[in-house]
């Protein structure tokens, strides 16, 4: 009995150890998950290329501010649409007179303009907002395509912006790229608006060669003075060779060419005068024409957010990346043509088009190939879709002051200053060719608010006063011979930039760019839902003017 009993006993052990093991084994089984498939890399273009040839508003080249509530009182208008300027024969200062939509464009398809967004942006703190603003997303950019499997046939962006630059702004890189600094466009581009923004400029490799085919600093930098003076010297000069602009000193014997006219190739000159009939070095057979740029040249531009605590106000992320490239180059009376072309279109109610994909980019008839990336919703650059470029068109296409179809070059810092990465510091507000008074008191006075829809409130506190009249002596400060300068007069308080970061991070979230891309803390009251072709009321107000320029007097 007692043998039995301890075999019996045996047995429950074995038993009991063989279910335990069982048990073990289950729970082992039951708590090990496999690891998640790796996420597939980011792909910046699946968002453009799953948006296919959508094009929800057929007048997305029709910008927000052209909606503006004139009223009778305010004329933003004069800064894009002017008289003809030099080659620019666009000739619209009548758009400051009539509104002239097509019947698409009557509805003002920017609907993000009366959303009230205050909660979500009141969510987000100081912090979220400073540690999101200096995140580089550049770079990321670069290397998803880059390692796009499948490839990608449209520019990837190859300026390695993180080895900076030279002390002659010249990319340390390599690549050609060279930052410029010049004086931002009004309105919309000044920092107490929301966004700060950089330019840099490239020529074609026979531009950065000398005559035996070998690369020079020395040619470049002559071809690049060349290039300055023949688009920044005033396009209404009745006589061309009468034109001067001051350049950084560069060597006229590395091209052999005598720019300052004495009769003399000099090792260092510093003024331009009139124009040499062709580039130097390997572009020696390239025409030099005034006002127009020479074929393949490119554009970097990126638009940032507005860091409060960096010098220049430049925040490390990027709101949008643009990249413009001059693909063709076509005579004066091509141009001519094109331009009357437009004006037909605009008369006829034509709705705008243009060739291209968001993988190669879009064409205007001018010969320009643009292409821009926009953040998605984690803040990540992506191509952006076939509407979000036609968005970019309408104003580097068919407006009236433009220069070859280019806003920011033509504005270039004279000399050696203009050759080095944005910074508003030590710029003074200097007026538009032509004009009396400094450029940013003359759009105070004309606008009668220091955006287009007279929004900005910490402007209008700071230099106007009772009944809306300008306090011209204060902003006078920043003009030549003031006590102050344009980082001055357009920087925003640090609560102002950081609610404008706030405000534009709630609209990336939403990723609805194609209803709109301003940067605005609440709904601004001079807006138009909708149009009626008619009269703004400007002109019997005395207020239309065709005197708006891109060129600056500068000295």
């Amino acid at each position: 009995m007692a043998a039995v009993t301890k075999a019996g006993a045996r047995g429950v052990v074995v038993v009991l150890l063989a279910l335990g093991g069982m048990l073990a084994s289950a729970a082992v089984w039951r708590t090990h998950v496999p690891p998640p498939a790796p996420e597939p890399p980011f792909d910046p273009l699946a968002q453009a290329l799953a948006s296919g040839s959508t094009v929800a508003n057929r007048e997305a080249p029709i910008p927000s501010m052209c909606y503006t509530k004139t009223e009778g009182v305010s004329n933003p208008c004069w800064t894009c649409h002017t008289g003809g300027v030099g080659f620019n024969v666009m000739d619209d200062e009548s758009l400051q007179a009539e509104y002239a939509f097509s019947d698409v464009g009557l509805t003002n398809h920017w609907s993000n303009l009366f959303t009230d967004r205050s909660a979500q942006m009141a969510e987000l703190s100081e912090e979220d907002v400073l540690t999101y603003l200096r995140q580089d997303n550049y770079t990321p950019l670069r290397d998803a395509l880059l390692r796009r499997v499948g490839g990608y046939k449209g520019w990837v962006p190859d300026l390695d912006l993180t080895r900076g630059f030279d002390d002659e702004g010249f990319a340390r890189d390599g690549s050609g790229w060279r930052a410029v600094r010049y004086k931002p466009f009004l309105g919309t581009f000044w920092p107490t608006n929301g966004s700060t923004d950089d330019i840099f400029v490239r020529l074609p490799v026979e531009f950065r060669t000398d005559a035996d085919g070998r690369a020079s600093r020395e040619v470049y930098r002559l071809n690049l003075a060349i290039l300055e003076a023949a688009m920044t010297m005033d396009p209404g000069l009745s006589r061309p060779e009468e034109g001067r602009r001051r350049v950084e000193p560069v060597d006229e014997r590395a091209g052999g060419v005598d720019l300052d006219g004495d009769g003399v190739l000099s090792s260092r000159v510093e003024e331009v005068r009139g124009l040499p009939r062709t580039y130097v070095g390997g572009a020696a057979k390239v025409p030099v024409r005034r006002a127009f740029y020479p074929r393949g040249v490119e554009f970097l531009h990126t638009v940032r957010y507005v860091d409060p605590d960096a010098p220049s106000l430049l925040s490390t992320r990027m709101k949008e990346v643009r990249y413009s490239r001059k693909a063709e180059e076509y005579s004066n009376e091509q141009v001519m043509v094109f331009y009357a072309e437009e004006q037909e279109k605009k008369n006829r109610g034509r709705l705008p088009a243009f060739p291209g994909t968001p993988e190669l980019g879009l064409i205007n008839e001018f010969g320009w190939r643009l292409q821009g990336f926009i953040e998605d919703a984690q803040g990540r650059l992506r191509l952006q879709t076939l509407e979000e470029h036609a968005f970019c068109m309408g104003c580097h296409t068919n407006l009236g002051v433009t220069v070859d179809q280019t806003f920011g070059f033509p504005r270039k810092v004279p000399g050696r200053e203009g050759w080095r990465h944005q910074d508003l510091r030590g710029i003074p507000d200097v007026p538009q060719a032509g004009h009396a008074k400094p450029e940013v008191l003359t759009y105070f006075e004309r606008v009668k608010g220091g955006d287009e829809f007279r929004a900005n409130d910490e402007l209008l506190a700071r230099f106007f006063g009772k009944g809306g009249a300008v306090d011209e002596a204060a902003v006078r400060r920043a003009a030549p011979g003031g006590d102050r300068d344009l980082a001055w007069l357009l920087t925003p308080s640090r609560e102002r930039a950081l609610a404008l970061g706030r405000a534009y991070m709630v609209l990336v979230r939403e990723q609805g760019f194609v209803k709109g891309r301003d940067t605005l803390l609440a709904p601004p009251r001079n807006v138009l839902p909708a149009v009626e072709n008619g009269s703004t009321d400007l002109e019997a107000a005395g207020l239309l003017f065709e005197d708006g320029r891109l060129h600056l007097t500068w000295e």
